[in-house]
């Protein structure tokens, strides 16, 4: 399974760090892992021998994954990036305009982007209350803005037909580099 790291260590300790089944051993499967600090690996197996009423729990293994996330997770994460993007996409229009109509705030605000950087959106923008107001103000509605232009634009089909595409694409190509074609040498037969 790509991914998930099996150590002796992690098998033989619960999550909080203590022995469960006595194994105390710190060595990992890799080379030079006996002088470092065992730290807990993304995947791992550990014993569930913890007593607990969960029937789920009474002496098995059990698999911890810490690398992705879970397909019942929310997608805030998504929805955060989106907002931070069109911030940044506010902030860029916001440039522009002021570049174009009022060059000595273009200047102030340029700085300002400069200093702190638009990348989250919500901290760039309490920062740029607390200095301009107005600018804030603007920013918001911009950025409010281009979101609703962008969603009557936005086709989702579209958009998951690209993606799916795309996929169908990758995974062609990787097939191709890894089918052995055979030579015509030994499709030939002797006649005669």
């Amino acid at each position: 399974m790509a991914g998930v790291q099996v150590t002796p260590a992690a098998v033989g300790r619960a999550p909080s760090g203590g022995s469960v089944s006595g194994v105390g051993s710190t060595t990992g499967l890799f080379a030079g892992d006996w002088r470092r600090k065992a730290r807990r690996p993304a995947c791992s197996v550990w014993a569930l021998r913890q007593n607990r009423s969960s029937s789920r729990s009474k002496g098995g293994l059990g698999i911890v994954c810490n690398l992705a996330g879970q397909y019942e997770d929310s997608f805030d994460d998504v929805q955060r990036q989106l907002m931070n993007y069109f911030t940044y996409k506010a902030v860029r229009t916001v440039l522009t305009q002021l570049y174009e109509l009022n060059p000595p705030s273009y200047r102030w605000f340029y700085n300002f982007v400069a200093v702190n950087k638009p990348t989250d959106g919500k901290h760039f923008l309490r920062a740029l209350s607390k200095e301009r107001q107005e600018l804030a103000e603007r920013v918001m509605i911009t950025r409010l803005h281009l979101y609703g232009k962008w969603i009557k634009k936005c086709d989702h089909a579209n958009t998951y037909e690209k993606i799916s595409d795309e996929n169908l694409t990758l995974m062609r190509e990787r097939l191709m580099e890894t089918v052995i074609w055979p030579t015509d040498d030994t499709n030939t037969e002797k006649i005669g």
